[in-house]
């Protein structure tokens, strides 16, 4: 394990979805009889964080939150409420879940999740210079991309390719990338994400 996969790096993920999170952490954890050590070893972060996570005092990727979960049978989306029971969600226009903030004060919502985690729908907003570095997602993964105001810059394997307001793109996030927004407008985008099991 390198540091790199225990923090966001650039940014951080929200203090409410960390506390709701490392609350399920927990008691997943604790239903399944697994020791922090166990569940760390397991998804190969340290101890420390692992305890730092159920706390809610730790700023982990997501790349390790979803490790951890998957550790526990499940996916970082369903770590943040009870399974449905009707076959329609509908989530109000307050209750998206603010998972990732900037300093500069761009920030990442989650707006819905399927089941399974194959898929989720986010609304991003990058404001002026700031931008968000991804870490490899499983083989075969993709993000899609559909920009509603400013231009969004997209950059993997040594291509920026630039992704203005009304346009779509599909980007490959098998490997590492980054969005930006080197612009002078905030950037608005809808962004799916496609894992790959």
């Amino acid at each position: 394990m390198s540091p790199a996969d225990e923090g966001t790096g650039e940014g951080e993920l929200a203090r409410g979805f960390l506390v709701t999170v490392g609350s399920r952490i927990r008691a997943l954890r604790a239903e399944r009889s697994m020791t922090v050590q166990q569940l760390a070893d397991r998804a190969e972060v340290s101890r420390r964080l692992m305890t730092q996570i159920e706390l809610g005092q730790a700023n982990p990727s997501l790349v390790a939150i979803t490790r951890i979960a998957r550790q526990l049978g499940t996916e970082f989306t369903e770590l943040l409420s009870a399974p449905a029971e009707t076959p329609v969600q509908v989530h109000a226009a307050g209750a998206h879940v603010l998972v990732w903030s900037s300093e500069a004060g761009s920030t990442a919502h989650l707006l819905a999740a399927s089941d399974t985690r194959a898929a989720d729908l986010w609304l991003w907003r990058l404001l002026p210079g700031d931008g968000y570095a991804g870490r490899a997602d499983p083989a075969r993964s993709q993000e899609l991309f559909y920009v509603l105001s400013g231009s969004l810059t997209l950059a993997v394997d040594g291509l920026e390719v630039v992704v203005g307001p009304g346009a779509s793109s599909r980007l490959r996030s098998d490997r590492a990338y980054t969005y930006a927004n080197p612009g002078t407008t905030p950037v608005t985008f809808v962004r799916t994400v496609a894992l790959t099991p």
